[in-house]
């Protein structure tokens, strides 16, 4: 009995210890988020949570869906940690700051509101947290519906009330990858994950690998959702490093989106997708899709754009940058695993290519998760700069207001974490937005 207890014992340590062996591609261990009697050698194996003596809907760990996640997936961080997307202890207005720095972002930003100067005057809760990216629900952790989109902006209607983390990721992982690169929902059995750029492949008739970060396939829908919101659309074609939250003052972390993003995005927000357009046609937003290509124009302000008004860049290990990925336009995952901003090094040395049919994206304004800016884009765009300069001419973030719930402005901590560790020296003084990293008018 001692040698089971100490069994049980290290596979709840391994299980929890790393969420990329937890998940492996597919439907994890039922114990991690499930439990049955909510008991562990005599003991509740669920505590400090309003639901100690008892479990969730499902009999989950959690209040809710993403309470769930978040059991394993938030933390009281100082730096990023591995798999965490959530930092723990953020207030509103106060200098705390979410500092998990995943492609997708920290949904603590939802609880950090700020006020901006625009034009010289303070618009009181001009940028509110809840505006920062998709409001999941998570009553364990505070985390509460979007008060103003009840349903998915551009959508269909799927309800904001029922939003959670399984609105988006599959927890049983179905969505499968076969080694023809087919996708299904059942089949071969899924044998190791398929986000990673040093992923297993899967084995012909053998085994299959699970889709990019277990989001949910075509055909998805959650149990606990009513209505008829299925995904019509399949999983996208990426891969990331497996070292993918980390900061990115001195290099950038390594992520090849390959198509079928935005594809996948319109599962909720169909009428946001445009691959092609007229200027001045009814209905005109920014393209986004696989036929989104990026022009020759593009290609050229993309790779030589170094920061306002500087276009002098000649090298591919400084074109690429996080704060404007692109697709690549392929689904071949060899292609996507050579590309060499996935690299285990985490060094980027991919250029977008006017002979290659890379395409914009959601993500490539936009973060999946939350981040620290309005609408969820990857950088400030409310005022006029991002930057301003000190009494030296040195390039600073702006925190001019004052660090009260009256006239609250990020500091230089917070703003910094927003841009994934980058020090306002990376854009100097009075940079305009990266909006033109692509379009370079300024």
């Amino acid at each position: 009995m001692k040698f089971l207890k100490f069994a049980v014992a290290a596979v709840f340590a391994l299980t929890f210890s790393n969420a990329y062996a937890f998940h492996s591609g597919g439907v994890a261990e039922c114990e991690g988020c499930h439990s049955m009697h909510n008991s562990f050698d005599g003991s509740p194996n669920v505590t400090g949570r309003t639901f100690a003596q008892g479990t969730g809907g499902y009999l989950l760990k959690a209040n809710d869906a993403s309470g769930s996640c978040l059991n394993c997936h938030a933390a009281a961080d100082t730096a990023p940690s591995s798999y965490h997307i959530a930092t723990l202890g953020i207030n509103p207005y106060d200098s705390t700051s979410p500092v998990e720095m995943t492609p997708g972002g920290d949904f603590a930003w939802l609880k950090k509101t700020m006020n901006v100067v625009i034009r010289g005057t303070t618009a009181i809760d001009g940028n509110p947290g809840e505006r920062k990216g998709h409001n999941i629900v998570a009553a364990d952790f505070g985390y509460v519906a979007d008060g103003t989109l009840t349903t998915a902006p551009g959508g269909a209607g799927y309800p904001a009330s029922t939003f959670s983390c399984i609105s988006c990721h599959d927890p049983h992982g179905k969505a499968r990858r076969f080694a023809d690169g087919t996708y299904a929902n059942t089949g071969l059995p899924i044998w190791n994950s398929g986000s990673y750029n040093n992923s297993k492949d899967p084995i012909a008739s053998v085994s299959a690998v699970g889709a990019y970060r277990i989001l949910g396939g075509t055909g998805y829908q959650p149990k606990s959702l009513t209505g008829s919101f299925a995904f019509a659309n399949q999983v996208p074609s990426a891969v990331v490093a497996s070292s993918y939250n980390r900061v990115e003052s001195t290099a950038q972390t390594g992520i090849a989106y390959g198509q079928g993003m935005s594809e996948w995005c319109a599962n909720c927000h169909g009428s946001m997708l445009q691959g092609t357009f007229t200027s001045g046609m009814a209905g005109l937003r920014h393209p986004a899709g696989n036929g989104a290509k990026l022009t020759a124009d593009v290609v050229a302000n993309y790779n030589t754009y170094v920061k306002s008004g500087v276009m002098t860049n000649a090298t591919a290990a400084a074109a690429f940058s996080t704060l404007a990925p692109f697709e690549i336009g392929s689904n071949d995952y060899a292609v996507l695993k050579a590309a060499g901003r996935t690299s285990t090094t985490l060094v980027n040395q991919y250029m977008p290519s006017a002979a290659v049919a890379n395409n914009v994206a959601c993500v490539s304004c936009h973060r999946a998760h939350a981040t620290g800016f309005e609408s969820a884009l990857r950088f400030f765009y409310l005022n006029e700069f991002m930057t301003v300069a000190d009494s030296t001419n040195a390039a600073i973030y702006d925190s001019s207001t004052t660090e009260n719930k009256v006239n609250f402005g990020f500091n230089q901590t917070q703003q910094q974490n927003a841009y994934y560790g980058r020090p306002a020296t990376v854009f100097g003084p009075y940079a305009r937005n990266q909006c033109n990293k692509c379009h370079a008018k300024d």
